[in-house]
């Protein structure tokens, strides 16, 4: 699999680009809305279990590249949340995105992301895309919206996190089929 936009090619993951996922992974600033930074074994391994997903099923959380200079800078697709995630309207495909810091701001992340969406609408013909993330974290709230994609107004504690932990309350949005549609054109 292989797909790229205008700036970024979308990727299989290389065993090359395990060592800037681990630094990726180890920033604070880049992990300030998940629960901890990730050893290099932890990053590691969860590369693997990317990498394989994408191998079983064609599709992921696709390594990002930039065209330019080849340089990996993150992931952005899909994944599958099951029914007994703990996620309001679990079963669902989930869009998210985790990039270099040295690489906010620039659009990397909506442009990746639109083909991905583009990718579940149109091939995987699936009739909505879920992301969810921290309250806090108002940077990839911003690209869901940029996305076309809605609040849904269920906002959860995240079954992974304990009791009174400070991300421990997520928003969920949405987008459909239909609405994608209607806004894929717009998104730059």
């Amino acid at each position: 699999m292989h797909m790229e936009t205008q700036r970024l090619i979308l990727r299989q993951w290389k065993p090359e680009d395990y060592s800037a996922y681990a630094t990726l992974n180890a920033d604070p600033q880049v992990m300030r809305y998940f629960p901890a930074t990730l050893s290099n074994t932890e990053s590691d391994q969860q590369a693997d279990r990317i990498e394989n997903l994408i191998a079983e099923r064609g599709w992921g959380f696709w390594a990002v590249e930039l065209k330019s200079t080849g340089k990996f800078i993150g992931f952005v697709g899909l994944h599958s949340q099951d029914e007994s995630s703990g996620i309001p309207d679990a079963p669902f495909i989930e869009i998210g995105w985790r990039l270099a810091a040295d690489y906010w701001g620039v659009g990397y992340a909506p442009e990746a992301a639109k083909k991905a969406l583009q990718f579940a609408f149109e091939v995987l013909n699936i009739p909505s895309v879920f992301a969810f993330t921290a309250l806090q974290n108002i940077p990839s709230q911003q690209v869901m919206i940029k996305l076309g994609m809605k609040n849904t107004q269920q906002d959860f504690n995240h079954p992974k996190l304990e009791q009174g932990h400070r991300l421990e309350r997520h928003c969920l949005y949405q987008i459909t089929q239909q609405q994608w549609l209607a806004v894929a054109d717009n998104i730059d």
